[in-house]
């Protein structure tokens, strides 16, 4: 190893140690999210590998382990704020979808723990940046709905929810940003609806990838940065609860296109990353 390389290995480990820094930047990345409506896994990905010099496996599966956390604390506020009826009125939209995300999330937690450390860093690369075109599309553009037979709609969910349970296992996210707007367009179902829909995907699809890692050897970095994951995930729940009490003082002409900039910058520094 160079000194450069022994010297940013250092600094690295000496973030990870620094329980404020690793809190301060979970909650940074927990009101990014709130402000939109989301976990913030997206933008805790490429900080993991820029900031704290996870390599990128590693960050794959610490960032799946937060998101869990994150969503697991989401799912009953978000429950409670819809009526239960009004979500169990479509549970054939989250059945559909579950149909294809189980099968995804085990194949791309496979993929992953196979994939050459390089190959994997410009896979999540180019993620990075169908996440950002996909947050500009679900908040700013008009998400329509699409008008398919029956068995042709359920075949695309089914294939859909393939994808995105790939998408999801490969970068350690929930992947709301990739469902909400899928659930739109293909069931014409009311936005807010389709965000607790998406967290009834979510949960069991994180789990199937999550113990898809946890047979692969890798998975030894959570039990020994336990500490880290936890303080991190608690900073991330509590900027998320902030970021959701500030959701509409953004504006989001202004926030949305700053955070796909930031999207797109992490993803030309993972893609370089070594």
């Amino acid at each position: 190893m160079s000194e450069v390389s022994s010297v940013s290995a250092a600094i690295a480990i000496q973030r990870r140690s620094s329980p404020l820094i690793v809190f301060g930047s979970g909650a940074v990345i927990g009101v990014l999210g709130g402000l939109i409506g989301l976990g913030g896994a997206e933008f805790r990905l490429p900080l993991l590998i820029g900031l704290f010099g996870f390599a990128a496996l590693h960050a794959v599966i610490l960032n799946k382990a937060m998101s869990l956390v994150v969503v697991l604390t989401a799912l009953p506020a978000r429950l409670f704020a819809l009526p239960y009826s009004d979500i169990a009125a479509h549970w054939t939209v989250a059945a559909n979808l579950l149909a294809g995300s189980l099968l995804g999330a085990w194949l791309g937690a496979s993929w992953a723990t196979r994939m050459h450390s390089r190959t994997l860093y410009r896979v999540l690369a180019v993620l990075l940046v169908a996440i950002a075109a996909a947050l500009l599309t679900t908040h700013l553009g008009h998400v329509g709905h699409l008008e398919l037979p029956t068995l042709a709609r359920v075949v695309t969910a089914v294939i859909a929810g393939a994808g995105i349970g790939i998408v999801a296992a490969l970068m350690g996210v929930a992947g709301g940003e990739l469902l909400i707007p899928t659930i739109v367009l293909l069931f014409a179902v009311d936005i807010k609806i389709a965000g607790s829909l998406s967290l009834l995907v979510s949960l069991p699809t994180m789990l199937v990838a999550f113990a898809r890692y946890s047979r692969d050897n890798s998975f030894g970095v959570l039990r020994e940065n336990i500490r880290f994951v936890v303080i991190m995930a608690a900073g991330s729940i509590a900027g998320t609860i902030l970021g959701g009490l500030l959701l509409g003082v953004v504006p989001a002409a202004a926030l949305i296109p700053a955070l796909a900039a930031l999207l797109l910058l992490s993803s030309v520094k993972v893609w370089r990353h070594e």
